[in-house]
């Protein structure tokens, strides 16, 4: 009997790792087996950088095009990684519970940010933590790189036998580790306030064709969690209303406080010289709310001269 539900995803470890999780999870919701279908993106297969293969969208791109011609009923995406507006036909119908929102530092000899000593070579492939990095640290080398977790860790000096180890740390986002079981390789959790994350970093988004059969919506449903919901709204209105697109050097980290949803945004230059950094609360009422609240702060970012300060498109 053919399965239930055709979960697509890219066929990363990382990929395949969350997107069980997530077919586990909507599998049991949902009452029907599930069958995970691998997808190949254009990012899995070039080695350019991000901002030369196209930037925003390039690991969802097929994803969306697969379930589109339905191919597959859902698609796991990180929330990082997908657009700001809506694809037509399709609808993000659960984010689940978060995890680790931070950045993590892989380094030799278990060092941390701070003895890290001036011209150390450190690799990440995102403009937003080599400005932060550069921000915090301007006497460090700053390394573009790409690849997988593995392949980046491989770049650590003594960190992985017969790798080239060819770096003295990178930087990689933390829920990423955490989900592979790699929590061995971080020298550090980098504390939000050197380095605020992606929008929507840690966070996964589930996404379904908008006409869907009611067991797969209705288990959608109550699998989203409505504090990340609420947080990584407000996180990517900021990057909708800078029109801004993921590999901009922008940060945003949204928090509930008691009944308010605190969101903090960081715009900077590229070398880091300019750091442009901003906070606003509103009643954490809703996602109208929550995306109120985005749009705001980035008009507050606009007026304070954020365009001046980073290439945003």
């Amino acid at each position: 009997m053919a399965p239930g539900i055709r979960v697509g995803t890219r066929g990363s470890a990382l990929a395949l790792t969350q997107t069980t999780t997530v077919a586990e999870r909507v599998s049991e919701l949902a009452a029907e087996p599930y069958e995970l279908g691998r997808v190949r993106t254009e990012g899995d297969v070039s080695r350019a950088s991000l901002s030369q293969i196209g930037g925003t969208g390039v690991f969802v791109a097929a994803p969306r095009d697969a379930l589109l011609e339905d191919r597959c009923d859902v698609a796991v995406h990180p929330l990082k990684d997908l657009p700001t507006l809506p694809a037509p036909g399709l609808t993000v119908a659960a984010v689940p519970q978060r995890e680790d929102v931070r950045d993590a530092l892989c380094a030799r000899d278990r060092l941390t940010l701070a003895p890290l000593p001036d011209g150390a070579r450190v690799g990440t492939g995102s403009p937003r933590r080599a400005a932060q990095l550069r921000a915090a640290r301007p006497g460090l080398e700053v390394v573009d790189i790409r690849g997988n977790v593995d392949t980046r860790l491989g770049r650590v000096a003594g960190l992985v036998v017969g790798a080239p180890g060819d770096l003295d740390a990178v930087v990689l986002a933390a829920a990423g580790l955490l989900r592979l079981g790699r929590e061995e390789a971080i020298t550090e959790f980098i504390d939000t306030d050197v380095m605020l994350p992606a929008p929507g970093q840690g966070a996964l988004a589930v996404e379904r064709r908008e006409e869907a059969a009611a067991p797969l919506t209705d288990a959608l449903a109550s699998y989203d969690h409505l504090p990340t919901r609420l947080a990584v709204t407000a996180e990517r209105a900021v990057l909708l209303q800078l029109e801004a697109g993921c590999a901009a050097p922008i940060g945003a980290l949204a928090r509930i406080r008691g009944d308010e949803l605190a969101l903090e945004a960081v715009v900077c230059s590229l070398d880091g010289r300019s750091v442009l950094r901003l906070t606003r609360t509103a009643p954490a009422t809703d996602a109208v709310a929550a995306a109120r609240l985005g749009l705001e702060l980035a008009e507050e970012l606009l007026a304070a001269g954020a365009a001046d300060i980073a290439p945003l498109n």
